[in-house]
């Protein structure tokens, strides 16, 4: 006979599972939901039990980050260079597009993180393989920085701008303001996913120019 009757026996409380659950809830009321508390209520546990298994809400933070990063596809060994680091960015991109949230805490969080280190390594790797000089590798890994983790950083990002800012810098586009930014954008379609793969090929086309010496 059962020992429980009507009840499902809970899953033992685990790092992962804490770490899981975190993500959980972040995908679902944001990086702010995410507190000690709230994470306890959510896998059903005092708060003072989450101490168990992380050390802190920073601990989680790192967590957090190494288990999404972890779980990015890797491409197999023998694959071309390009191929590699360009299928490595572009999972990542959608890892990065599937918690819109992880951006942030990675670009905030990556120097602590050993899970964007053993990513890195895995890219560096991909250029040794290739024959790229130490000093050229050094320069791509600048050069690629967060792109390699399927984000940008780019200067102007219209996600960016307050509404308020917005309808200021419309009025004065109407207004015939900015004439050559308007003139610009005529027939013009936004795809976020397509300019980072743009910007990408662009990236590794010039490496390659230059490890081959026609840069």
């Amino acid at each position: 006979m059962p020992t429980q009757t009507g009840r499902r026996r809970r899953a033992p409380l685990t790092r992962d599972r804490v770490l899981r659950a975190a993500i959980e809830l972040a995908d679902e009321e944001g990086l702010e939901a995410l507190t000690m508390r709230r994470l306890a209520r959510r896998v059903g546990v005092e708060a003072m039990s989450l101490y168990n298994h992380v050390a802190g809400k920073d601990d989680i933070l790192d967590g957090v980050v190494d288990l999404l990063v972890g779980g990015i596809e890797v491409p197999p060994d023998d694959v071309d260079w390009r191929t590699a680091i360009r299928d490595r960015a572009l999972a990542a991109r959608r890892m990065a597009r599937a918690h819109p949230w992880a951006v942030r805490l990675i670009a905030a969080r990556s120097p602590a993180s050993r899970g964007i280190i053993r990513y890195l390594d895995g890219v560096v790797g991909a250029f040794r393989r290739a024959g790229f000089p130490n000093q050229l590798i050094h320069d791509a890994l600048h050069l690629i920085s967060s792109r390699a983790l399927g984000f940008t950083q780019d200067v102007f990002d219209p996600n960016g701008i307050p509404p308020d800012a917005v309808a200021v810098f419309e009025a004065e586009m109407r207004s015939g303001g900015y004439p050559h930014i308007v003139a610009a954008l005529a027939g013009v379609t936004h795809d976020d996913d397509a300019e980072f793969a743009f910007g990408l090929d662009l990236i590794l086309d010039g490496l390659e120019r230059v490890r081959d010496g026609r840069g």
